[in-house]
């Protein structure tokens, strides 16, 4: 067993899990949309998201998102959402509105929730299923996916049709790449738990702005939630997995009953299996931005001279415009240099493209140690995932190790084009060599990624917009300035 990767945190572990990765959103969308129409009356569905589209359709001649839930709450099932209330303007304002009221006026019950840091989102991905009376059949999902546009992609990456909106370069049907933890198991209960202790807490969805109290009358949504039905037993153990059910919540006011002064523990995991990793940290991540956060792996290059750290990350930022794009980038690339500077050719960042040679957006957020610590989430690498908006990630350990090496291996064969027996995907002694052995090899997709060097003039600019705006640190004041979570 590896307990010197179990970090300190207000979030037990729990033995007895199956957690199964779900690699893509064509194969999560299957699995929701199989579970959710198995259910029966007396069944109940939670989730939470930053952004659902009523109208994305689920599977290739399946139903939209709205028709599955529809028919669920049909046949007595309990819906229950938590969406981002996101702020006034284009970004996903009206689709999540637009979901909830569906919800609602079929006979579930969504929340529009902007109890969030000023400038902050809830960026939380999640969805149980609980069935009556069959607690061995319960499900959670975790992770990056969306119930939105864009994300039914499958390992071809030829794209969503429903589209979203995203730099001109990834094409018409932006290739899209991305996980989900399916779990199985008493962990099961410990994921429920956020949805429950954000749904309970007492504070009004539209306490700071008077708009969005006319607002939220206009669409007919609740203030505050009714209260959620007795909560049924955990479901017995699935399998042998440990689970860390890691959350991050921003210090605010009003505070969030649950953490007060927030939660990091996201931050406090990430940092300790840093801290104890000896040959591989293999990343893939939205954006891998923050010196704070490089500094972490920075530190671990220095200490293990065998260490080696892979990066993939999306060749363009997702809004490369002049405004958006150069903060974005001054962020990469800050810790693009931190981390050559320890590391050298022990560190590269890689981005991916399709057989088409169109790059393909990376949105997946998973981490994996030395094959023996992983995780699947809705944190990317930077202060704002750590600090400042509300996340949840699963954290697994294997007592065999086989999880870990097995998500890391599937991933690997798929973006260097190599068989699943491949001997190589398994060598930890020095993985860079595989990778750098890949580039422009038949049937790979990666390539050697370098954040550009900005010109002095946009970095003075970007610098600040970067700090201010795009990775701001929602810590306790008495924390900002230091490397502690």
């Amino acid at each position: 067993m590896s307990e010197w990767f179990l970090p300190e945190s207000e979030r037990p572990w729990t033995s007895g899990n199956l957690v199964v990765p779900r690699v893509h959103g064509a194969d999560y969308f299957a699995r929701v949309v199989e579970l959710v129409g198995a259910t029966e009356a007396g069944d109940r569905i939670f989730f939470t998201d930053w952004r659902g589209d009523a109208d994305e359709r689920l599977t290739e001649g399946g139903p939209t998102v709205a028709e599955l839930l529809r028919a669920a709450a049909a046949r007595d099932v309990e819906v229950r959402a938590l969406m981002w209330r996101s702020h006034p303007g284009p970004l996903n304002s009206e689709e999540n509105g637009h979901l909830g009221r569906i919800i609602n006026e079929c006979g579930g019950e969504a929340l529009l929730d902007e109890r969030v840091r000023r400038g902050g989102s809830h960026h939380q991905k999640l969805l149980v299923v609980r069935r009556k009376g069959r607690p061995e059949d319960d499900v959670a999902f975790v992770g990056g996916i969306d119930l939105s546009h864009g994300r039914r992609d499958d390992a071809s990456h030829a794209g969503d049709p429903q589209a979203p909106p995203l730099d001109d370069r990834y094409g018409d049907t932006p290739p899209w790449h991305d996980a989900m933890a399916e779990i199985r198991g008493p962990a099961v209960a410990h994921v429920l738990d956020t949805f429950t202790e954000r749904w309970d807490d007492g504070t009004p969805l539209d306490h700071r702005n008077p708009y969005r109290v006319v607002h939220h009358r206009i669409a007919r949504m609740p203030r505050r939630p009714e209260q959620l039905p007795e909560r049924w037993d955990p479901p017995p153990e699935a399998g042998r997995h440990q689970v860390q059910i890691l959350r991050t919540y921003p210090a605010k006011k009003p505070e969030y009953p649950f953490a007060p002064g927030g939660e990091r523990s996201i931050a406090r995991a990430y940092s300790r299996a840093f801290s104890r990793a000896r040959r591989l940290v293999y990343v893939e991540d939205q954006y891998f931005w923050s010196d704070v956060v490089a500094t972490t792996l920075a530190d671990a290059l220095r200490r293990e001279p065998a260490l080696h750290v892979i990066a993939v990350v999306p060749r363009h930022p997702e809004e490369a415009n002049r405004v958006a794009g150069p903060p974005m980038l001054h962020g990469q690339r800050q810790a693009w240099e931190s981390l050559r500077a320890a590391g050298g050719d022990r560190f590269a960042m890689f981005d991916l493209e399709n057989d088409a040679g169109t790059p393909i957006y990376v949105h997946a957020k998973v981490c994996i140690v030395d094959d023996a610590w992983m995780t699947i989430g809705s944190d990317n690498l930077n202060m704002r995932s750590w600090t400042h908006d509300s996340e949840l990630t699963c954290a697994v350990v294997d007592p065999d190790d086989a999880l870990p090496r097995d998500l890391r291996t599937t991933l690997w064969a798929e973006h260097l084009g190599l068989p699943r027996d491949d001997q190589r995907l398994g060598d930890l002694d020095d993985p860079m060599s595989l990778w750098r052995s890949r580039l422009g090899a038949p049937g790979s997709r990666i390539g050697l990624h370098e954040p550009p060097e900005l010109p002095r003039a946009t970095r003075a600019w970007a610098r600040r917009a970067y700090r201010l705006f795009y990775d701001p640190d929602g810590r306790p004041r008495r924390l900002r300035g230091t490397t502690d979570f």
